[in-house]
């Protein structure tokens, strides 16, 4: 299927490996012209070249995307970006009695305030050009919390509210705002999760079996959906929040 977003320009946040590497391949596929976002040069460099065989531009924007200058760096390249994809990792697993200020505050920046910051900086360009797709990668925790990521959760689930009514507002300018919420899939996170419990095989086998799908998900089939997010047949999909999870979420609504 043609995606009809050809020659687009996208900025995909944390998008060096794992999940945001799976939708910018998938865009790149497409046909759009990328920014690209990493903490690691290096990493971030191979990526870079691995999407340039796709025939696009990629440029690259070392760096930490809750930091104001590296989001000034990332707009500075692309200051009209017809796509935006909101990626970011997570706090790490603790308990919610070991949280200071201090670390409830950085994980709201990390997981709400950073993409709401790209959001208030692209949304109002993209209404006027009558083209605009935003995509948040939230997770599976908004609907199910998992103990020890209540930061984490909550904070996805702050973003998930405060941009409920805003897809709403632009709704009528072909922009869309949506959230796509990933459940258990195959990244070098969840790999390093199982490294730390011992057999990785097995750890995966395990949690395979608890999903209907009885498999973990890839990075390439979710950023396949991302993609098609943000194409031009999507149009009349907004404020939603679609789990890719295998079938792990229980509800018949």
């Amino acid at each position: 299927m043609d995606l009809g977003i050809r020659g687009r320009s996208a900025i995909i946040c944390a998008s060096s490996k794992g999940l945001g590497k799976g939708c910018a391949q998938a865009l790149a596929e497409a046909g759009c012209n990328l920014v690209v976002n990493g903490r690691d040069r290096e990493t971030l460099a191979q990526t870079a070249k691995q999407l340039r065989d796709y025939g696009v531009s990629v440029i690259e924007i070392a760096g930490d995307i809750s930091d104001r200058g590296c989001q000034k760096d990332l707009l500075a390249v692309c200051p009209a970006p017809d796509i935006l994809i909101n990626n970011n990792g997570g706090p790490p697993r603790r308990d919610f009695r070991e949280l200071d200020r201090e670390a409830i505050i950085g994980g709201v920046v990390q997981n709400m305030v950073t993409p709401i910051e790209l959001v208030q900086a692209v949304v109002d360009g993209m209404a006027e050009r009558g083209f605009g797709r935003i995509v948040n990668i939230t997770s599976l925790s908004v609907y199910m919390p998992i103990s020890g990521l209540d930061l984490s959760s909550g904070a996805r689930a702050g973003l998930t509210s405060f941009l409920a009514g805003i897809a709403r507002n632009v709704a009528a300018h072909n922009v869309t705002i949506n959230n796509l919420l990933p459940g258990k899939l195959d990244t070098d996170r969840l790999r390093g999760a199982f490294a730390k419990d011992g057999n990785l095989d097995e750890q995966k086998a395990r949690l395979a079996a608890e999903i209907p799908a009885r498999r973990l998900g890839t990075a390439e089939e979710f950023g396949k959906i991302c993609a098609f997010l943000c194409s031009v047949h999507a149009g009349y999909l907004t404020g939603q929040n679609i789990p890719v999870d295998g079938g792990l979420y229980v509800s018949a609504f």
